[in-house]
């Protein structure tokens, strides 16, 4: 069991009432003071709006349950509202700081959260699609609660198990959209990076990786 967000403490109590012993371990990220009695789920709080250090220690160690997972494993993944902030592992030499104030940045232009994540899932190893990476070969069943209008898979809590739809363009095009021109060197050169296709792309529709995931 693994998962990130506001409401994800009380998924996991469920999955726990409903599977029990047959639960070999889980780690969940949740905001401070969003917690549940669990048996068998660790539970790591950690910052929302804003990311902070212990959401890092905590998608690391989910991430590493992930890639620990076989074919023969089956991962319940508990999505809500918030696991954009909650499920967070800066990508290539971006740190923490310099993602919170991206973060900052966006969150106080105006932007979308559409457009919001799309930034996020691209300084980042774990959102668009790059958990069900890890996760490979396991069967994964993503259960989602949307916080989101429209309900798209790939926007709620930036679809760590979902085909990403956005690109390093998109990204780049969002920060030159509301002129933001003091984001961090490391992130202009990450996303300049993965345009220039010098870095992978989010994984996408249609790519093997996702046909052992169901998104619900």
């Amino acid at each position: 069991v693994v998962g990130g967000g506001k409401a994800t403490a009380p998924m996991a109590r469920a999955i726990e009432d409903l599977l029990g012993k047959k639960i070999s371990r889980g780690i969940i990220n949740v905001k401070y003071g969003f917690t549940e009695n669990l048996a068998c789920t660790e539970i790591i709080e950690a910052g929302h709006p804003l990311p902070d250090q212990s959401g890092v220690a905590g998608t690391r160690q989910i991430l590493g349950l992930l890639e620990d997972a076989s074919e023969n494993d089956l991962v319940f993944s508990l999505i809500s509202g918030g696991g954009s902030a909650l499920l967070t592992q800066p990508g290539g030499k971006i740190t923490l700081q310099e993602k919170q104030e991206v973060t900052r940045s966006l969150l106080a232009c105006g932007a979308g959260i559409d457009e919001i994540n799309a930034v996020r899932k691209h300084i980042s190893s774990s959102k668009g699609g790059q958990m069900a990476r890890a996760a490979y070969p396991a069967t994964v069943m993503n259960l989602m609660l949307s916080d989101v209008v429209g309900d798209k898979m790939d926007v709620i809590a930036s679809g760590p198990f979902v085909p990403d739809s956005s690109t390093y363009k998109d990204a780049l095009d969002i920060l030159k959209k509301y002129d933001l021109k003091e984001i961090p060197l490391s992130v202009q050169e990450h996303l300049r990076g993965g345009f220039e296709k010098k870095l992978p792309e989010t994984p996408k529709d249609g790519d093997p990786i996702f046909n052992r995931v169901f998104n619900i």
